[in-house]
């Protein structure tokens, strides 16, 4: 069985790749942009066939892991009047961020549907009572400050407006005493120091809630509300992730590549709650997304900044720099992700 899982992980992995190169190939052939090939997965190809009328290569390839769009003029100088760098910086602007953009709202969808698919379990900020630990007959947040009834606004400066929210940022900056801005009693209130109880995981601490909260009932208004929400608070959480990276709260064990993420999508994919599944496929929906569209060479959103560049100087940066920097950045990616894959490969047998 474990076969099947693994398969299923990878189409789901594929096919959120494909739907980013989609974006881009099908922004591409609106503005009438001259393509060669269209890939499903790197390395060798295992298939190709070239459609006649348009000339366009469609191949499948070895690697599951990954696709591109080859467009003509993409890293270089051409006498094709219809290639990449011929076009209004306008369009290359929206060919470019398209395929980013198109996992975000791929990964909003499939949390629409999972809220809808799950609205009996929406949570609200309202905590209904707490969860003391078995040393003690008061939990820690109850004992600093915070009461049953107390709706809560803010946790730090971040504004919450499910138990999502809440939880979520609770994990994050509850490894030290908080303030909360909470509704008690009618009355806006701050109050000052909550603590919370704490876990660690993989060497990270969180912060762990110790209460419950009210459900909230699964009305239009309500579910429209946690489906926005819970998918802003994904990108949030990806944005997030990457700040403590940077910053070093995340060490490089937290970090996988290509293989790391299907073990994940495997294990999940073990539970047959479907619900995991679908938030999973959500969550790396934005992830790919919204890393594309990092400001970095060789990645969308640094081709992005070049032609924001250009639309603002009025005119384009050297193309021969652009390709280099691309260039050297890419292998540098490359590396990278071999790194990062080679560390999941030896953590799997190690298990």
């Amino acid at each position: 069985m474990t076969i099947l899982y693994v398969i299923l992980a990878i189409l789901i992995f594929g096919a959120l790749v494909l739907m980013h190169e989609l974006g881009h190939y099908l922004f591409a052939r609106l503005f009438k942009v001259s393509i060669t090939e269209f890939s499903i997965g790197m390395g060798p190809k295992l298939f190709q066939r070239q459609n006649k009328k348009t000339g366009i290569m469609w191949s499948l390839r070895a690697l599951p892991f990954g696709g591109y769009v080859a467009m003509v003029g993409e890293d270089g100088e051409t006498d094709d009047p219809n290639a990449l760098q011929k076009k209004a910086p306008w369009q290359r602007l929206i060919i470019m961020a398209a395929g980013g953009l198109v996992n975000i709202i791929t990964g909003f969808i499939l949390m629409v549907a999972l809220v809808i698919g799950t609205r009996d379990n929406l949570g609200s900020t309202t905590i209904y009572g707490f969860i003391p630990p078995e040393s003690s007959e008061v939990a820690l947040s109850d004992s600093t400050g915070l009461e049953a009834g107390d709706r809560v606004l803010k946790v730090g400066k971040v504004g919450v407006h499910t138990a999502n929210e809440l939880v979520y940022e609770i994990m994050r900056q509850g490894v030290e005493p908080i303030d909360m801005t909470v509704i008690r009693g009618g009355e806006k209130l701050l109050v000052e120091g909550v603590e919370f109880p704490t876990f660690t995981d993989q060497g990270v601490t969180f912060g762990d809630y110790d209460f419950q909260v009210y459900g909230e009932r699964p009305t239009f208004a309500n579910v429209a509300k946690h489906a926005f929400f819970r998918s802003v608070s994904t990108v949030k959480m990806v944005w997030d992730g990457l700040v403590d990276l940077i910053s070093g709260r995340y060490g490089m064990e937290a970090v996988s590549g290509p293989v790391g993420v299907t073990e994940v999508i495997v294990e999940t994919a073990k539970t047959k709650q479907t619900a995991n599944l679908v938030y999973l496929a959500a969550v790396i929906a934005v992830n790919l997304g919204v890393m594309n569209l990092l400001p970095i060479p060789a990645l969308d959103g640094g081709r992005i900044v070049f032609v924001l560049y250009e639309m603002i100087f009025r005119k384009p940066i050297n193309r021969k720099v652009e390709g280099y920097l691309h260039g050297a950045v890419m292998i540098l990616l490359f590396g990278f992700i071999i790194f990062v894959t080679f560390k999941d490969v030896i953590k799997l047998f190690l298990r």
